[in-house]
Protein backbone atom coordinates (compact mmCIF):
# COMPACT_ATOMS: atom_id res chain seq x y z
CA UNK A 1 0.00 0.00 0.00
CA UNK A 2 0.92 3.52 -0.47
CA UNK A 3 2.91 4.68 2.54
CA UNK A 4 0.58 7.90 2.30
CA UNK A 5 -2.40 6.25 2.52
CA UNK A 6 -1.17 3.92 4.60
CA UNK A 7 -0.14 6.78 7.38
CA UNK A 8 -3.77 7.88 6.60
CA UNK A 9 -5.19 5.06 7.75
CA UNK A 10 -3.25 4.83 10.21
CA UNK A 11 -4.45 8.14 11.96
CA UNK A 12 -8.03 7.34 11.06
CA UNK A 13 -7.78 4.36 13.48
CA UNK A 14 -5.91 6.54 15.76
CA UNK A 15 -8.86 9.46 15.35
CA UNK A 16 -11.28 6.68 16.27
CA UNK A 17 -9.35 5.56 19.45
CA UNK A 18 -9.01 9.18 20.77
CA UNK A 19 -13.37 9.15 19.78
CA UNK A 20 -13.17 6.09 21.79
CA UNK A 21 -11.87 8.20 25.19
CA UNK A 22 -14.05 10.74 24.33
CA UNK A 23 -16.94 8.32 24.81
CA UNK A 24 -15.76 7.11 28.15
CA UNK A 25 -15.22 10.56 29.87
CA UNK A 26 -18.98 10.52 28.38
CA UNK A 27 -20.14 7.52 30.07
CA UNK A 28 -18.51 9.28 33.60
CA UNK A 29 -16.36 6.34 33.65
CA UNK A 30 -13.61 7.34 36.01
CA UNK A 31 -10.39 8.95 35.56
CA UNK A 32 -8.02 6.32 36.55
CA UNK A 33 -10.23 3.68 34.10
CA UNK A 34 -9.84 6.28 31.04
CA UNK A 35 -6.03 6.10 31.86
CA UNK A 36 -5.42 2.67 31.78
CA UNK A 37 -7.54 2.19 29.24
CA UNK A 38 -5.29 4.44 27.29
CA UNK A 39 -2.29 3.09 28.26
CA UNK A 40 -3.63 -0.75 27.20
CA UNK A 41 -5.11 0.57 23.73
CA UNK A 42 -1.85 2.24 22.98
CA UNK A 43 0.43 -0.87 23.69
CA UNK A 44 -1.85 -2.73 21.38
CA UNK A 45 -2.66 -0.59 18.66
CA UNK A 46 1.24 0.18 18.47
CA UNK A 47 2.08 -3.69 18.68
CA UNK A 48 0.08 -4.15 15.90
CA UNK A 49 1.60 -1.35 13.75
CA UNK A 50 4.81 -3.46 14.01
CA UNK A 51 3.15 -6.19 13.37
CA UNK A 52 1.08 -5.21 9.95
CA UNK A 53 3.62 -2.79 8.95
CA UNK A 54 6.96 -4.10 10.31
CA UNK A 55 9.74 -2.07 12.62
CA UNK A 56 10.81 1.28 10.99
CA UNK A 57 8.23 1.68 8.26
CA UNK A 58 8.00 5.01 6.91
CA UNK A 59 4.06 4.99 7.31
CA UNK A 60 4.63 4.64 11.03
CA UNK A 61 7.19 6.48 11.26
CA UNK A 62 4.71 9.74 9.45
CA UNK A 63 1.53 8.77 11.29
CA UNK A 64 4.30 9.29 14.55
CA UNK A 65 5.34 12.50 13.58
CA UNK A 66 0.90 13.55 13.57
CA UNK A 67 0.60 11.43 16.43
CA UNK A 68 3.32 13.81 18.68
CA UNK A 69 0.77 16.74 17.90
CA UNK A 70 -1.04 14.65 20.99
CA UNK A 71 1.74 12.93 22.88
CA UNK A 72 4.27 15.05 22.37
CA UNK A 73 2.14 18.31 22.63
CA UNK A 74 0.44 17.01 26.02
CA UNK A 75 4.03 16.59 27.75
CA UNK A 76 5.20 19.91 26.25
CA UNK A 77 2.09 21.11 28.40
CA UNK A 78 2.99 19.83 31.13
CA UNK A 79 6.41 20.86 31.02
CA UNK A 80 5.53 24.35 30.10
CA UNK A 81 3.72 24.49 33.79
CA UNK A 82 6.81 22.82 35.96
CA UNK A 83 9.05 26.01 36.39
CA UNK A 84 6.01 28.00 37.29
CA UNK A 85 4.70 25.10 39.45
CA UNK A 86 7.93 24.75 41.44
CA UNK A 87 8.81 28.58 41.62
CA UNK A 88 5.00 28.75 43.29
CA UNK A 89 4.76 26.15 45.25
CA UNK A 90 8.20 26.47 47.37
CA UNK A 91 6.42 29.93 47.93
CA UNK A 92 3.00 28.86 49.15
CA UNK A 93 4.90 25.74 51.02
CA UNK A 94 6.30 28.46 53.17
CA UNK A 95 4.60 31.30 53.28
CA UNK A 96 0.99 30.10 54.10
CA UNK A 97 2.99 27.69 56.59
CA UNK A 98 2.54 29.25 60.14
CA UNK A 99 4.32 25.88 61.34
CA UNK A 100 7.52 26.87 63.13
CA UNK A 101 8.80 23.47 61.83
CA UNK A 102 9.57 24.18 57.96
CA UNK A 103 13.20 23.71 58.98
CA UNK A 104 12.34 19.79 60.36
CA UNK A 105 9.69 19.26 57.65
CA UNK A 106 12.91 19.80 54.91
CA UNK A 107 15.14 18.09 56.34
CA UNK A 108 12.88 15.07 56.70
CA UNK A 109 11.86 15.38 53.30
CA UNK A 110 16.07 15.42 51.77
CA UNK A 111 16.38 12.37 54.22
CA UNK A 112 13.71 10.06 53.14
CA UNK A 113 14.84 11.11 49.27
CA UNK A 114 18.61 10.54 50.23
CA UNK A 115 17.62 7.23 52.20
CA UNK A 116 15.97 5.06 49.77
CA UNK A 117 18.57 6.22 46.78
CA UNK A 118 21.03 4.81 48.61
CA UNK A 119 18.84 1.50 49.41
CA UNK A 120 18.29 1.13 45.44
CA UNK A 121 21.66 1.77 44.71
CA UNK A 122 22.33 -1.49 46.71
CA UNK A 123 19.51 -2.95 45.16
CA UNK A 124 21.04 -1.93 41.82
CA UNK A 125 23.89 -3.89 42.58
CA UNK A 126 22.69 -6.57 43.78
CA UNK A 127 20.56 -7.55 41.18
CA UNK A 128 22.86 -6.95 38.56
CA UNK A 129 25.41 -9.31 40.73
CA UNK A 130 22.86 -11.75 41.10
CA UNK A 131 21.99 -12.04 37.69
CA UNK A 132 25.68 -11.73 36.47
CA UNK A 133 25.55 -9.23 34.08
CA UNK A 134 28.87 -7.85 32.73
CA UNK A 135 30.02 -5.14 30.29
CA UNK A 136 32.35 -8.10 28.68
CA UNK A 137 30.56 -9.30 25.62
CA UNK A 138 28.06 -7.01 24.46
CA UNK A 139 28.61 -5.86 21.00
CA UNK A 140 28.67 -1.94 19.65
CA UNK A 141 26.98 -1.19 16.92
CA UNK A 142 27.10 2.11 14.96
CA UNK A 143 24.73 3.93 16.87
CA UNK A 144 26.16 2.52 20.04
CA UNK A 145 29.39 3.83 19.38
CA UNK A 146 28.29 7.35 18.49
CA UNK A 147 26.46 7.25 21.44
CA UNK A 148 29.48 6.11 23.12
CA UNK A 149 31.69 8.75 22.27
CA UNK A 150 29.26 11.57 22.75
CA UNK A 151 28.98 10.02 26.58
CA UNK A 152 32.75 10.41 26.35
CA UNK A 153 32.47 14.21 25.45
CA UNK A 154 30.07 14.97 28.04
CA UNK A 155 32.30 13.75 30.32
CA UNK A 156 35.02 15.89 29.63
CA UNK A 157 32.70 18.72 29.47
CA UNK A 158 31.42 17.84 32.93
CA UNK A 159 34.89 17.17 34.22
CA UNK A 160 36.24 20.50 33.50
CA UNK A 161 33.90 21.71 35.54
CA UNK A 162 35.14 21.62 39.49
CA UNK A 163 32.54 20.20 41.94
CA UNK A 164 32.68 23.79 43.63
CA UNK A 165 31.79 25.38 40.58
CA UNK A 166 28.58 22.69 40.49
CA UNK A 167 27.54 23.52 43.67
CA UNK A 168 27.83 27.55 43.60
CA UNK A 169 25.74 26.89 40.28
CA UNK A 170 22.30 26.29 42.64
CA UNK A 171 22.89 29.88 43.16
CA UNK A 172 21.41 31.52 40.49
CA UNK A 173 22.92 34.47 39.16
CA UNK A 174 19.96 35.35 37.59
CA UNK A 175 17.06 33.78 38.82
CA UNK A 176 14.92 34.71 35.98
CA UNK A 177 17.55 33.03 33.66
CA UNK A 178 17.28 29.71 35.82
CA UNK A 179 13.18 29.90 35.75
CA UNK A 180 13.79 29.92 31.79
CA UNK A 181 15.27 26.61 32.13
CA UNK A 182 18.97 28.33 31.45
CA UNK A 183 22.26 26.71 33.53
CA UNK A 184 23.94 23.48 34.60
CA UNK A 185 20.58 22.96 37.28
CA UNK A 186 17.87 25.59 36.38
CA UNK A 187 15.56 23.40 39.05
CA UNK A 188 17.63 23.51 42.09
CA UNK A 189 18.04 27.13 41.27
CA UNK A 190 14.86 28.10 41.20
CA UNK A 191 14.27 26.03 44.11
CA UNK A 192 16.83 28.19 45.98
CA UNK A 193 15.75 31.24 44.52
CA UNK A 194 12.06 30.87 45.42
CA UNK A 195 13.11 29.55 49.19
CA UNK A 196 15.04 32.08 49.32
CA UNK A 197 12.50 34.36 48.76
CA UNK A 198 10.33 33.04 50.65
CA UNK A 199 12.29 33.20 54.00
CA UNK A 200 12.57 36.86 53.28
CA UNK A 201 8.71 37.23 53.48
CA UNK A 202 8.76 35.62 56.61
CA UNK A 203 11.15 37.46 58.05
CA UNK A 204 9.25 41.12 57.22
CA UNK A 205 6.04 39.81 58.98
CA UNK A 206 8.10 40.87 62.33
CA UNK A 207 7.97 44.52 61.12
CA UNK A 208 6.30 44.89 58.13
CA UNK A 209 3.26 42.74 58.65
CA UNK A 210 1.39 44.50 56.10
CA UNK A 211 3.58 44.27 53.22
CA UNK A 212 3.65 40.35 54.30
CA UNK A 213 -0.02 39.83 54.35
CA UNK A 214 -0.04 41.13 50.67
CA UNK A 215 2.83 39.26 49.11
CA UNK A 216 1.09 35.95 50.52
CA UNK A 217 -2.05 37.34 48.92
CA UNK A 218 -0.26 37.66 46.12
CA UNK A 219 1.42 34.00 46.34
CA UNK A 220 -1.58 32.05 47.59
CA UNK A 221 -3.73 33.65 43.92
CA UNK A 222 -0.95 32.83 41.47
CA UNK A 223 -0.78 29.25 43.42
CA UNK A 224 -4.74 29.15 42.66
CA UNK A 225 -4.29 30.15 39.10
CA UNK A 226 -1.22 28.11 38.23
CA UNK A 227 -3.42 24.49 39.70
CA UNK A 228 -6.17 26.27 37.83
CA UNK A 229 -4.42 25.26 34.95
CA UNK A 230 -2.59 22.35 35.98
CA UNK A 231 -6.39 20.94 36.24
CA UNK A 232 -6.66 22.24 33.08
CA UNK A 233 -3.89 20.42 31.60
CA UNK A 234 -5.09 17.15 33.21
CA UNK A 235 -8.00 16.66 31.60
CA UNK A 236 -5.71 15.95 27.88
CA UNK A 237 -3.66 13.24 30.18
CA UNK A 238 -5.57 9.95 28.53
CA UNK A 239 -5.44 11.08 25.34
CA UNK A 240 -1.73 12.13 25.67
CA UNK A 241 -0.82 8.34 27.26
CA UNK A 242 -2.34 6.94 23.61
CA UNK A 243 -0.43 8.57 22.01
CA UNK A 244 3.04 8.31 23.75
CA UNK A 245 2.10 4.34 24.44
CA UNK A 246 1.19 4.06 20.14
CA UNK A 247 5.15 5.45 19.38
CA UNK A 248 6.71 3.33 22.15
CA UNK A 249 5.58 0.12 21.14
CA UNK A 250 5.26 0.63 17.18
CA UNK A 251 8.61 2.13 17.45
CA UNK A 252 10.88 -0.64 19.54
CA UNK A 253 13.25 -2.97 17.66
CA UNK A 254 12.25 -6.21 19.13
CA UNK A 255 16.09 -7.46 18.00
CA UNK A 256 17.65 -5.25 20.45
CA UNK A 257 15.22 -5.72 23.24
CA UNK A 258 16.02 -9.61 22.88
CA UNK A 259 19.68 -8.68 22.47
CA UNK A 260 19.50 -6.99 25.77
CA UNK A 261 16.46 -8.77 27.53
CA UNK A 262 19.04 -10.01 30.01
CA UNK A 263 19.55 -6.55 31.24
CA UNK A 264 15.80 -5.69 30.92
CA UNK A 265 14.82 -7.99 32.94
CA UNK A 266 17.27 -7.31 36.06
CA UNK A 267 16.40 -3.81 35.56
CA UNK A 268 13.07 -4.42 35.75
CA UNK A 269 13.71 -6.87 38.99
CA UNK A 270 15.67 -4.59 41.09
CA UNK A 271 12.52 -1.63 40.61
CA UNK A 272 10.28 -3.74 41.61
CA UNK A 273 12.18 -4.92 44.55
CA UNK A 274 12.53 -1.01 45.34
CA UNK A 275 8.55 -0.52 44.72
CA UNK A 276 8.11 -3.19 47.78
CA UNK A 277 10.61 -1.28 49.41
CA UNK A 278 8.76 2.03 49.31
CA UNK A 279 5.39 -0.35 50.19
CA UNK A 280 6.94 -1.20 53.52
CA UNK A 281 8.06 1.71 54.81
CA UNK A 282 4.53 3.19 54.40
CA UNK A 283 3.56 0.15 56.57
CA UNK A 284 6.27 0.68 59.23
CA UNK A 285 4.91 3.64 59.62
CA UNK A 286 1.46 2.38 59.98
CA UNK A 287 -0.07 3.50 56.38
CA UNK A 288 -1.34 1.06 53.82
CA UNK A 289 0.69 -0.06 50.80
CA UNK A 290 -2.50 -1.14 49.01
CA UNK A 291 -4.44 2.17 49.26
CA UNK A 292 -1.15 4.09 48.72
CA UNK A 293 -1.32 1.71 45.21
CA UNK A 294 -4.80 3.07 44.19
CA UNK A 295 -4.33 6.38 45.09
CA UNK A 296 -1.26 6.90 43.14
CA UNK A 297 -1.95 4.96 40.27
CA UNK A 298 -2.69 7.71 37.93
CA UNK A 299 0.50 9.58 38.83
CA UNK A 300 2.53 6.47 38.51
CA UNK A 301 0.78 5.73 35.05
CA UNK A 302 1.59 8.99 33.54
CA UNK A 303 5.44 8.95 35.07
CA UNK A 304 5.87 5.40 32.64
CA UNK A 305 4.34 6.79 29.95
CA UNK A 306 5.69 10.57 29.47
CA UNK A 307 9.28 9.04 30.90
CA UNK A 308 9.45 12.40 32.82
CA UNK A 309 9.62 13.27 37.10
CA UNK A 310 9.38 16.78 35.80
CA UNK A 311 6.54 16.83 33.53
CA UNK A 312 4.40 14.78 36.26
CA UNK A 313 4.92 16.97 39.02
CA UNK A 314 1.68 18.22 38.93
CA UNK A 315 -0.14 14.73 39.40
CA UNK A 316 2.88 14.60 41.91
CA UNK A 317 1.63 16.98 44.36
CA UNK A 318 -2.25 16.44 43.14
CA UNK A 319 -2.06 12.76 44.47
CA UNK A 320 -0.37 13.78 47.83
CA UNK A 321 -2.61 16.59 49.09
CA UNK A 322 -6.27 15.43 47.04
CA UNK A 323 -5.81 11.49 48.01
CA UNK A 324 -3.56 10.60 50.29
CA UNK A 325 -3.89 13.65 53.20
CA UNK A 326 -0.01 15.04 52.65
CA UNK A 327 -0.71 18.97 53.75
CA UNK A 328 -0.19 20.91 51.06
CA UNK A 329 3.15 22.16 51.95
CA UNK A 330 4.81 19.50 52.42
CA UNK A 331 3.57 17.72 48.78
CA UNK A 332 4.60 21.08 47.51
CA UNK A 333 8.19 20.67 48.89
CA UNK A 334 8.26 16.53 48.93
CA UNK A 335 7.26 16.30 44.97
CA UNK A 336 9.38 19.59 43.89
CA UNK A 337 12.53 18.02 45.61
CA UNK A 338 11.85 14.69 44.07
CA UNK A 339 12.35 15.92 40.70
CA UNK A 340 16.09 16.71 41.25
CA UNK A 341 17.49 14.68 44.47
CA UNK A 342 16.78 11.26 45.51
CA UNK A 343 15.27 10.33 41.91
CA UNK A 344 15.53 6.07 43.10
CA UNK A 345 15.66 4.51 39.19
CA UNK A 346 17.13 7.10 37.13
CA UNK A 347 20.04 8.27 39.53
CA UNK A 348 19.62 5.38 42.22
CA UNK A 349 19.57 1.93 40.70
CA UNK A 350 20.75 2.57 36.62
CA UNK A 351 24.50 3.75 37.46
CA UNK A 352 24.99 1.55 39.70
CA UNK A 353 23.69 -1.70 37.93
CA UNK A 354 26.47 -0.08 34.97
CA UNK A 355 29.23 0.37 37.58
CA UNK A 356 28.42 -3.45 38.68
CA UNK A 357 28.65 -4.36 35.25
CA UNK A 358 32.21 -2.50 34.35
CA UNK A 359 33.69 -3.90 37.94
CA UNK A 360 34.73 -7.17 36.59
CA UNK A 361 36.33 -5.94 33.67
CA UNK A 362 38.69 -3.61 35.48
CA UNK A 363 39.86 -6.50 37.72
CA UNK A 364 37.17 -5.76 40.78
CA UNK A 365 34.89 -7.92 42.70
CA UNK A 366 31.38 -5.79 42.72
CA UNK A 367 30.77 -7.70 45.88
CA UNK A 368 33.57 -6.50 47.91
CA UNK A 369 31.43 -4.58 50.83
CA UNK A 370 34.37 -1.88 50.06
CA UNK A 371 33.01 -1.42 46.62
CA UNK A 372 29.45 -1.67 47.33
CA UNK A 373 29.88 0.91 50.68
CA UNK A 374 31.80 3.64 48.23
CA UNK A 375 29.01 3.11 45.52
CA UNK A 376 26.17 3.63 47.43
CA UNK A 377 27.71 7.07 48.64
CA UNK A 378 29.17 7.90 45.42
CA UNK A 379 25.90 7.34 43.59
CA UNK A 380 23.79 8.96 46.66
CA UNK A 381 25.24 12.39 46.61
CA UNK A 382 25.70 12.32 43.22
CA UNK A 383 21.46 11.84 43.23
CA UNK A 384 21.69 15.67 43.55
CA UNK A 385 20.73 17.64 40.81
CA UNK A 386 19.75 15.20 38.32
CA UNK A 387 17.09 16.95 35.86
CA UNK A 388 13.81 15.03 35.99
CA UNK A 389 13.47 14.52 32.39
CA UNK A 390 14.10 11.97 29.97
CA UNK A 391 18.14 11.46 29.48
CA UNK A 392 18.87 12.47 33.29
CA UNK A 393 20.15 8.77 33.75
CA UNK A 394 22.56 8.90 31.73
CA UNK A 395 23.80 11.89 33.16
CA UNK A 396 23.46 10.40 36.56
CA UNK A 397 25.47 7.51 35.18
CA UNK A 398 27.99 9.54 34.30
CA UNK A 399 28.54 11.34 37.25
CA UNK A 400 28.68 8.37 38.98
CA UNK A 401 30.78 6.15 36.55
CA UNK A 402 33.42 9.28 36.52
CA UNK A 403 33.58 9.75 40.19
CA UNK A 404 34.21 5.45 40.51
CA UNK A 405 37.29 6.08 37.98
CA UNK A 406 35.12 3.72 35.60
CA UNK A 407 34.98 3.90 31.59
CA UNK A 408 31.26 5.15 30.62
CA UNK A 409 31.20 4.08 27.31
CA UNK A 410 28.70 0.90 28.50
CA UNK A 411 25.92 3.96 28.99
CA UNK A 412 25.92 3.73 24.91
CA UNK A 413 25.41 0.47 24.14
CA UNK A 414 21.82 0.49 26.07
CA UNK A 415 20.87 3.30 23.83
CA UNK A 416 18.39 0.94 22.37
CA UNK A 417 16.93 -0.15 25.38
CA UNK A 418 16.84 3.36 27.11
CA UNK A 419 13.44 4.28 26.62
CA UNK A 420 12.05 0.84 27.78
CA UNK A 421 13.60 0.31 31.10
CA UNK A 422 13.27 4.53 31.19
CA UNK A 423 9.63 4.09 32.18
CA UNK A 424 9.67 1.94 34.83
CA UNK A 425 12.50 3.90 36.21
CA UNK A 426 10.73 7.18 36.25
CA UNK A 427 7.82 6.00 37.43
CA UNK A 428 9.91 4.47 40.48
CA UNK A 429 11.36 8.04 40.90
CA UNK A 430 7.56 9.26 41.00
CA UNK A 431 6.81 7.13 43.62
CA UNK A 432 9.75 8.02 45.78
CA UNK A 433 8.36 11.71 45.87
CA UNK A 434 5.22 10.93 47.00
CA UNK A 435 6.53 8.22 49.89
CA UNK A 436 8.83 11.21 50.67
CA UNK A 437 5.70 13.57 51.02
CA UNK A 438 3.59 11.06 53.26
CA UNK A 439 6.39 9.89 55.47
CA UNK A 440 7.15 13.39 56.39
CA UNK A 441 3.67 14.02 57.01
CA UNK A 442 3.11 10.82 59.13
CA UNK A 443 6.40 11.67 60.94
CA UNK A 444 5.46 15.20 62.25
CA UNK A 445 1.94 14.04 62.81
CA UNK A 446 0.25 15.92 60.25
CA UNK A 447 -0.86 13.77 57.93
CA UNK A 448 -4.89 13.64 57.50
CA UNK A 449 -4.70 9.72 58.32
CA UNK A 450 -8.95 9.47 57.63
CA UNK A 451 -7.96 11.10 54.06
CA UNK A 452 -5.12 8.65 53.43
CA UNK A 453 -7.33 5.66 54.51
CA UNK A 454 -10.47 6.60 52.59
CA UNK A 455 -12.06 5.58 49.41
CA UNK A 456 -10.76 6.40 46.58
CA UNK A 457 -12.61 10.22 44.98
CA UNK A 458 -12.72 10.75 41.35
CA UNK A 459 -11.84 14.17 40.62
CA UNK A 460 -13.39 15.60 37.34
CA UNK A 461 -11.06 15.89 35.03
Amino acid sequence: MNPVLSTLLILVVFALLLTGLVFLKKQNKSFTFRVVAALLLGLVFGALLQVIFGYGHEAVKLANDWMALVGSGYVRLLRMIVIPLIFVSILYAFVTQRSKNLGKMALRVLAVLMITVAISALVGALTTAGFGLSAEGLQMGSAESARASGLEQTLQNFSKTPIQQQILEIIPVNPFAAMAGQGANATLATVFFATMLAIAAIQIRKFKPDSAEFFEKIVVSLHDVVMRLVNMIMRFTPYGILALMTKVASTSNVSDITRLLKFIVASYVAILIMFVVHLLILLMFGLNPITYLKKSADALIFAFTSRSSAGTLPMTIKAQKERLGVPEGTANLAGTLGTSIGQNGCAGIYPAMLAVMIAPTLGINPLDPVFLIRLIVVTTFASFGIAGVGGGATFAALTVLSAMGFPVALAGLLIAIEPLIDMARTALNVSDSIVAGVVTAKSMNELDVNAYHSSVKEEAV
